[in-house]
């Protein structure tokens, strides 16, 4: 069994994210979606809160090859742990390609496992921080993030 293993924060889930799990979901028998910690970023939204409202969009797009799981250590330890066949990362752009090269490589002398890269899509360039400031100045975000994503910032 083929399964791809997609971490991020998802502070909040974006269409660029749901972009990349379509496709992987296309690409693999099964992708897990983990919600990571990363003790460096303060979390915008509760991680459960968050991992309700993945879970409701992965239905609605009727994606049922993926599931979503928390943890708190590092991506490529808990891929390792899942038996995954690939680690999955979006890419907005050449910035992103080099830093997740570097990232990669470490992962895989971790964990043995590679890394692939999908491309974010056409709303990709639209990160979770830019939803956010859009959101603080009162401007519309419904187009970069699914409904149920946008009914949790919205609270």
């Amino acid at each position: 069994m083929e399964i791809g293993f997609y971490a991020g924060s998802f502070d909040p889930f974006t269409n660029g994210h749901l972009y990349v799990i379509t496709q992987t979901a296309k690409l693999f028998d099964k992708v897990i979606v983990g919600i990571g910690v990363n003790p460096e970023k303060k979390r915008r939204f509760d991680r459960e809160l968050m991992q309700e409202a993945i879970e409701q969009v992965l239905a609605s797009n009727n994606l049922n090859n993926v599931t979503v799981i928390s943890y708190n250590n590092l991506s490529a330890v808990v891929a390792k742990e899942y038996h995954t066949t690939f680690l999955i990362r979006g890419i907005r752009s050449s910035e992103d390609y080099e830093y997740e090269e570097k990232v990669a490589t470490v992962n895989q002398k971790i964990s043995g496992i590679d890394t692939i890269y999908i491309r974010s899509g056409n709303l990709g360039k639209i990160s979770s921080s830019l939803v956010m400031e859009l959101l603080r100045n009162n401007q519309d975000v419904s187009e970069y993030v699914p409904k149920e994503i946008l009914e949790l910032i919205k609270k």
